[in-house]
């Protein structure tokens, strides 16, 4: 499984979602993706790729496509 594989199969798990629903997805554009649904998806994260993201990070973190932005600070490659 690649990097973005595993990047949408966590976005599909924490909120229940399909791979359909992804593109332009944004925080809140789903009731799943609350405060609380925003911290399952940042751990998920974290424990998937090994890394501790930055609290500024987790805050910029507004959807799915600057979420790919935001892990390729810390090496992770889509």
């Amino acid at each position: 499984m690649d990097n973005l594989e595993k990047y949408n199969k966590i976005f599909i798990e924490t909120f229940g979602i399909s791979r359909e629903q992804l593109n332009g997805l944004k925080y809140q554009d789903i009731k799943e993706w609350d405060s609380i649904g925003h911290m399952s998806l940042v751990a998920g994260l974290e424990d998937e790729f090994e890394i501790m993201l930055d609290a500024d990070d987790i805050i910029e973190m507004s959807s799915y496509e600057i979420g790919k932005e935001i892990l390729a600070k810390y090496n992770i490659i889509f």
